[in-house]
């Protein structure tokens, strides 16, 4: 079997100040380079990334071209690029995989220029397709891929999880230079991106990880972990550690060692947290945490609803949001609590009292960030184990139930974009999402993102001035002197950008 080549692309997602490193892409290369050739295009920090795919694939042969796609605005840059790869006759196939093939495997392979898909997992799927490419092995034992046998479509076994800690470190080295995706933060001036630990071993039923990996985890060992830290810290520069493990804290006893070690590097750091795991510390791995600069834990806190807590599977109570409020505010860590408004059983009332959960949060701990997002649940088709769970349709305004989209193209529509960013869904009026808009900005005036890493030491306070009488009284309707005054300082908003 000969050595095969394959180009791997990242389409844009952000701005090229505010790229993190292709994680995703990084992992892959690691565990093919040792059989093939691998090339990273990514977009977010290439000007014209359509015009250097086209330029690679007539200056070399690539027996594949692999594109990580998930929902929202990526899908529709890895459209644009996959068309742009048809429309000029390029031979090599086009393999999507990531989130959003993963989660609608038939969506994407009825696309006319996606010729596989890559579910779930996609290290040891791409390494195998990438053998059959070059050489003899048969598609159909390829586990966690979907193709086209002659006009049928086939899905394959689901891929098992697999930890993937025995590849080799990632081939930052791909990147060109590595150190431009070292941003400047809050917590530093050379802030990386970082993932320790895959999976998440909860299976809430609106979220695309439990989609994805249906309940496994895997957390890195810590020697792993400490020469990966080793690597940013000394070699790249990095001064602090954006962590995009899907749930860092995992089980106290497997979580002491990782703490250790970055308790020794002591770089600042940022992750996705649970509230009861937090909760659960003992006050040794507390210790820890302080040690190890834990700057910041955006904690998934969905509703004051304990019914609807339990409805989706998140297995947390309301009393806990509070209670990590306050214990992360006694430990000098800010929690950033995510909440959903408007789920589709009495959208307006529960986004009220989820706006009167959230003014308590502020009494416990002012800092804590507050992070708004409309409630968008997967497809109910698409949550596992749906039949068992018995999930209702989701119905419209109209009362009739939603019907989601079956092309790629109608996926990539503002609206169902607008669904996949958690900004808007069909069972959201146009009063109520201006409600919604209305009371974030007094929200966000009033208590301004510490995110924002630029000193806006007056602007802020400018801002918290102007909030002042409107969140005391309440008054959230078309706050039009905020939206100017934000507008013209430009306020970070964490919703919709990266740290």
């Amino acid at each position: 079997m000969r050595r095969g080549s394959v180009l791997l692309i990242n389409p844009a997602i952000t701005s090229a100040d505010r790229a993190r490193f292709p994680l995703s892409l990084l992992a892959l290369a690691a565990s093919l380079e040792r059989r093939h050739d691998v090339t990273i295009v990514d977009g977010n920090v290439e000007g014209d990334a359509v015009a250097l795919v086209l330029r690679l694939l007539l200056q070399r042969r690539f027996d594949a071209v692999g594109i990580t796609v998930m929902g929202g605005p990526q899908l529709l840059t890895a459209l644009q690029i996959s068309r742009a790869i048809r429309a000029r006759g390029a031979k090599p196939p086009i393999v999507w995989g990531g989130y959003f093939p993963s989660l609608y495997p038939d969506v994407a392979m009825r696309a006319g220029y996606v010729d596989y898909v890559l579910r779930g997992q996609g290290e040891a799927s791409m390494l195998a397709l990438l053998d059959a490419l070059v050489g003899t092995r048969e598609f159909s034992d390829i586990a966690g891929l979907s193709w086209r046998d002659g006009e049928v479509l086939v899905a394959n076994a689901s891929a098992p999880f697999e930890p993937r800690f025995n590849a080799a470190p990632l081939p930052y080295d791909k990147l060109g230079d590595p150190r431009r995706y070292l941003v400047k933060t809050f917590m530093g001036a050379r802030t990386a991106a970082h993932q320790a630990a895959v999976g998440c071993r909860f299976r809430c039923t609106f979220c695309g990880v439990a989609g994805m990996f249906n309940g496994a985890t895997a957390l890195p060992p810590a020697q792993r972990l400490d020469q990966e830290l080793a690597y940013l810290k000394n070699v790249m520069g990095a001064d602090s550690i954006q962590y995009y493990d899907h749930n860092f804290f995992d089980r106290e006893a497997d979580m002491v060692p990782l703490l250790e070690v970055m308790a020794r590097h002591r770089l600042p750091w940022w992750c996705y947290a649970r509230a009861d795991a937090l909760i659960n510390l003992s006050a040794s791995s507390w210790k820890l945490v302080r040690d190890s600069g834990l700057r910041m834990a955006y904690i998934g806190a969905e509703t004051p609803n304990d019914k609807l807590l339990k409805s989706i599977r998140k297995g947390t109570r309301s009393e806990q949001t509070l209670e990590v409020a306050d214990l992360c505010r006694r430990n000098g860590v800010i929690p950033e609590l995510s909440f959903m408004v408007a789920p589709p059983e009495d959208p307006e009332g529960e986004t009220e009292r989820t706006f009167e959960f959230i003014r308590r949060v502020k009494r416990v701990n002012s800092e804590a960030e507050i992070i708004v997002y409309i409630y968008t649940p997967l497809p109910p088709s698409r949550v596992p184990n749906a039949e068992r769970l018995n999930i209702a349709p989701l119905r419209g305004l109209d009362g009739a139930e939603v019907q989601f989209p079956q092309t790629v193209e109608e996926w990539a529509e503002p609206r169902w974009i607008d669904y996949a960013c958690h900004a808007d869904a069909p069972w959201v009026s146009t009063r109520l999402r201006q409600r919604i808009h209305d009371f974030v900005t007094v929200l966000n005036c009033r208590f301004p993102t510490v995110q924002d890493p630029r000193n806006l030491r007056v602007p802020r306070s400018l801002l918290r001035t102007l909030s002042a009488w409107r969140y005391h009284f309440r008054r959230y309707d078309r706050p039009w002197e905020l939206y100017a005054s934000r507008n013209a300082i430009k306020l970070l908003d964490p919703r919709v950008s990266s740290l």
